[in-house]
Formats: C-alpha cells, sequence, structure tokens
C-alpha cells in the first residue's frame, strides 16, 4: 500500500469513528430520575469524591442523635488507644431497653472489641468502658468528645454523654453526621467493622458472638456501614455508606417513626444517589475515546473529537477515558432545569475517578461552564 492509499485509509477510519460517536450522542435524552419521597424530617445525601450534596432536608438543623453519638466515642477512642490495647471493664448498670453485649466489671477486653461491639451491636456497656478508660472518667471524655468537634468543625453538634442517651445537650445535625462519618472512614478498622454482619469478641470473660444492628448491612450488597441510633425522644436514626460500581454515597435520615420506616428511606435516598453518578475507566493503548466541549453554543454540546489512544497517561496528566457510555443529557438542547453529565478525571492509585452531574441553570451557560471534558 502507497502512503498515498495509507492516508486515505486513515482519513475514513477516522470519519468512520466520528461517525459511529455522533450516532452514539444521538439518542433521545431521558430525564433525570426526581429524588425520592421520604418521611424524615431531616436528610442528607452526599457524594464524597466530587462533595455534592445530592439531595438534603433541614441538613443543619439541630436534633437528638442516639446513639450515633457513639462515632465520635470511636472518634476519640482511636485517635487516642491503640486496638490492641486492654482495657479493664467498669460496672454499668443498664435498663432493661438498652443495648448492651453483657459486660460484667473487672474483665478484660482490647479496644479492638470494644469498638466492635459499639460500632455492630451499639454496645452502651462498651462506651461506658471506652469513656472510663480512655479519657480518665465519662466527664473527662465528653470533653475530649467535645473538642474533637470543634477541631473538625462540626458547629451543629455538642456532646453530654458518651452513649448517647436522651440528654440536653446531646446534639447534631445531618450534615455533621456526614462530616465525622468521612473522617472515620478514613480508618481501615472503621470501615471494615462497621461493614460486618456479625462477629465473635473473642477477649474478655467469654467469648460473644454480635449481630450488626444495622440490618442493611446484613440484607443489601451495595450498603458497607455505618450506625444506627434509636430513642424515644430521637427516633429511629441511620447513618448509611454504600458503595457500587467504584461509586460511594454517605446519607443520614433522622428522627424516622419506624425502623422499617429508616431503613426504607435510607435505601431509597442511596439508590437515588448511586444511579446518578459512574466511575470513569481507564483506558488501553489502541481504544478509542471522545472529547465534548460544553460549550452551550446554541444550548447543543458539542463534540469537539474522535482519537485513538495512542498510549496511556503517566501520573499527573490528564487521562484519557473510552466512550463507554456517553450520557444521553448531553444530546441536543439543554433548556434551563436540565441536567448537564461532566466527568472529572482525577488521577489516584492509577485509576480515574467518577463523573458528576450537574444542573443547567436559568442563563444559557450550565454551571459546569464551558470545559473540555474527555469521555
Amino acid at each position: 500500500m502507497t502512503a498515498r492509499d495509507r492516508r486515505a485509509a486513515a482519513a475514513l477510519l477516522a470519519a468512520a469513528l466520528g461517525l459511529a460517536l455522533m450516532l452514539l450522542l444521538a439518542r433521545p435524552a431521558i430525564a433525570p430520575a426526581a429524588p425520592p419521597a421520604i418521611r424524615a424530617p431531616a436528610a442528607i445525601l452526599v457524594e464524597p469524591a466530587t462533595g455534592d450534596v445530592v439531595y438534603q432536608r433541614q441538613a443543619r438543623r439541630e436534633r437528638p442523635i442516639a446513639s450515633t453519638t457513639k462515632l465520635m466515642t470511636a472518634l476519640v477512642t482511636l485517635d487516642r488507644a491503640k486496638l490492641s490495647q486492654v482495657l479493664t471493664t467498669v460496672p454499668y448498670h443498664a435498663l432493661a431497653v438498652e443495648s448492651v453485649i453483657g459486660l460484667r466489671g473487672g474483665e478484660r477486653m482490647t479496644v479492638a472489641d470494644l469498638l466492635r461491639g459499639l460500632l455492630m451491636a451499639s454496645a452502651n456497656d462498651a462506651a461506658a468502658t471506652l469513656a472510663q478508660r480512655v479519657g480518665g472518667s465519662q466527664r473527662g471524655f465528653v470533653a475530649l468528645m467535645n473538642r474533637r468537634a470543634q477541631q473538625l468543625g462540626l458547629t451543629h453538634t455538642h456532646y453530654a454523654n458518651a452513649i448517647g442517651l436522651d440528654a440536653l445537650g446531646n446534639y447534631s445535625s445531618a450534615e455533621d453526621l456526614v462530616k465525622l462519618t468521612l473522617i472515620l472512614r478514613r480508618n481501615a478498622f472503621f470501615r471494615a467493622v462497621t461493614n460486618l454482619p456479625r462477629t465473635t469478641l473473642r477477649s474478655g470473660s467469654h467469648p460473644r458472638a454480635i449481630i450488626n444492628r444495622n440490618a442493611l448491612v446484613r440484607a443489601v450488597p451495595e450498603v458497607d456501614g455505618v450506625k444506627t441510633g434509636h430513642t424515644s425522644t430521637a427516633g429511629y436514626i441511620l447513618v448509611a455508606s454504600a458503595a457500587k460500581n467504584g461509586v460511594t454515597v454517605i446519607s443520614v435520615v433522622l428522627d424516622e417513626p419506624s425502623e422499617a420506616a429508616r431503613d426504607q428511606d435510607s435505601l431509597a435516598l442511596i439508590r437515588y444517589g448511586l444511579g446518578r453518578y459512574h466511575r470513569a475507566k481507564p483506558v488501553r493503548k489502541g481504544e478509542v475515546f471522545a472529547t465534548v466541549k460544553l460549550a452551550h453554543r446554541d444550548q447543543r454540546a458539542q463534540l469537539v473529537a474522535a482519537r485513538t489512544v495512542v498510549r496511556t497517561a503517566r501520573r499527573g496528566e490528564p487521562l484519557p477515558i473510552r466512550l463507554l457510555d456517553v450520557p444521553s443529557e448531553l444530546d441536543g438542547p439543554l433548556p434551563a432545569g436540565s441536567r448537564v453529565g461532566t466527568i472529572e478525571v482525577r488521577w489516584r492509585g492509577g485509576r480515574s475517578r467518577a463523573s458528576r452531574w450537574s444542573r443547567a441553570g436559568r442563563s444559557p451557560r450550565p454551571r459546569c461552564g464551558s470545559a473540555a471534558t474527555t469521555f
């Protein structure tokens, strides 16, 4: 084949690729899913990779938070004690309705097992021991909790005890609970424990089999945490995390009327969030990718180029993404209120990160701006 023939073949291939990509973009638009109708008076849903608040209702309102108080109990303990450290349990006289793991004063338990009891079984006796032994006293530990809340900027949070029993001055907000959860989820032990359906505590006077009180962890594969709570004043509460196809969301519902309503609303928020995001996949040499410029010229997204990857990106460079599923919201006119799909490529551990969905504003220009975006 002559050089002229090769150039003609290459031009024909490029035209064919461009035509194929334009046909992909020509699919009919799909209306974005509406937010779920939930009953919780206060709730929030966030997508941590982008920082998007996907849904919120009264998210900064201060409310009693029951045993989700134990999230801060866990954080202060993880800050100040080693998991292998052995503590002597303190006597705890629980009411019949309280959640406990049956600790007796004088048992020797590891911090790791006490945290498992705290986070999975929501054990008040485990919380009492951690507060006394880590903080020196119940009052001292609560002071540490409030100091940590201030350090983290939890401006709608205050603690009166380490357990979560109803008390004046023990409150937080849906937004602050998400912030606290994101800090805790940096810890591998916390992530692993809150994702366990059940486990056995081996330290102490005898083995104890416990079950995670978060029923969604046991029943729904996507759900991998985090903490339940309930008192007569606070209602039913759940801080939940879920992941699917590389996308993670965190939800909080407060003051639900029942455990069933709590789980139903949490699951509705989670599935709504997971359905709005897609993880971009790395490309290999020889695969095709498209560049779409959201210039909003004549209220249309433009297909700028279709190219073949000749090499993969080095660390720190923009990473081209193969065209697997161009969001249909890019098709045709984009009236005010319609959704626009953008993919923000970030290099982390050799993988590209997920996309964000934004919403077109009332002006002719969408909020995502004029940006060259690689799909």
